[in-house]
Formats: C-alpha cells, structure tokens, sequence
C-alpha cells in the first residue's frame, strides 16, 4: 500500500510542479508579447501566480478527496467532514504551511500532506523570485 500511496503523491507533485511551469512560462512569454504598461506586467505576474498556486491547491485537494474516498489511505479527524470544500481547505492550509491544526490527517495520508507543505514551500519560493526578476526588470520609479 505504501507503494502505491507514494506513486500517487509523486503524480501529484509532478502535475503540480508542471502546471507551476507552465503558468510561468506563458507568463514570461505574455510578458514579451504585449503592449502594455510594464508596471501593468507585475499585476499580471502576481494574478497569473495566484491563479497556479491556486489550481495547484485544487490538484492537492482532489487527490486528499480520492484517497480519502478510497478508504486505504487513512481518514482525517476533527473539523472535517469528507467534503471536498474541507479538502480544499486543508490543502490551502498545507501549501501554504500555514496548518491551523484543526484537522488532523491519520495514516498513510500523512506522506500526502508533508509532501504538498514541501512542494508549496518550494513553488511559493519560485513565484517569488520569479516575480522579484519580473519587478527588476519592468519597475521603473520614474
């Protein structure tokens, strides 16, 4: 079981780290291809990053939901009840690290929820300084 709950997790994580990609680099060619205010490209750059961030929530959270549907990945206790909302919830909690702690995840769900903390630690990293080249580039204070 723990095989098959670790290949998932990485499935995850790659789709995640794809779609990551993806948006930034549509980014960065919008960027070179419209005519607008450059400032204006730091506001796209930011709604673009949320926007991934937030579908990559979204991956997360289907993937708690099927597991948790499954019935073999462990089940999570507290202020939760099984809905995908509260999935989607929770995964906004562990991507962002933030973790209210008013769920807890029992079982081989864990791995799930540590591997997504790390992976929105990382692509949160990544939006960042993505962002700082974007506002080096096209801020001008003039």
């Amino acid at each position: 079981m723990i095989v098959l709950a670790s290949c998932i997790n990485i499935l995850v994580v790659i789709l995640a780290v794809l779609i990551h990609y993806g948006f930034l680099f549509q980014l960065s060619k919008l960027s070179q291809t419209l005519k607008v205010k450059p400032r204006f490209m730091i506001v796209l750059g930011v709604c673009g990053s949320l926007l991934a961030h937030t579908i990559e929530v979204w991956v997360f959270a289907c993937a708690y939901y099927l597991k948790l549907k499954s019935g073999v990945f462990g089940h999570m206790e507290g202020n939760f009840d099984g809905s995908l909302l509260d999935c989607v919830y929770f995964s906004f909690t562990s991507f962002t690290t933030l973790g209210f702690g008013d769920i807890v995840p029992i079982g081989d769900i864990r791995f799930l929820v540590g591997i997504e903390s790390l992976t929105g630690l990382v692509l949160i990293t990544w939006t960042a300084s993505f962002l700082f080249y974007k506002m080096q580039k096209y801020w001008d204070i003039n």
